[in-house]
């Protein structure tokens, strides 16, 4: 890993949404200790162990430990670390609550693609 903050949000940079939205909250991340780069950077697929196109199915995380997360559980990470959006980690953890985040991650995660298309949001170009 580039250098040694206590966590790292990976997302997936060919996805115009994720690109776009990820580093909208960089700074705020970074407040927290928490840094964000490209699934599809190579230190990146090395520590996952995964292929570029394995990688870029779901947006994750590696923690302070070492540790892995992956889609809807990088949001709960991640807003549990800001003050503001506790409350709402609160919420999202209890069921049936967890289950309808999880869902709507899910789904939107699956249809990312077009979301991003529909909203004129380009990606990088596929490696």
């Amino acid at each position: 890993m580039p250098d040694s903050p206590s966590a790292w949000v990976l997302y997936d940079d060919s996805c115009g949404f994720c690109r776009r939205w990820v580093p909208f909250w960089k700074e705020t991340l970074a407040r927290r200790g928490i840094r964000i780069a490209p699934l599809q950077s190579e230190w990146a697929l090395e520590r996952l162990g995964l292929s570029a196109d394995e990688a870029s199915q779901d947006l994750r995380l590696i923690d302070e430990r070492g540790g892995l997360w992956q889609g809807a559980d990088v949001y709960r990470y991640a807003m549990q670390r800001i003050g503001w959006a506790r409350p709402l980690a609160l919420l999202v953890n209890l069921p049936p609550f967890r289950e309808a985040f999880d869902l709507g991650y899910r789904t939107f995660a699956r249809n990312r693609h077009r979301f991003s298309k529909a909203c004129g949001l380009r990606g990088s170009a596929p490696r």
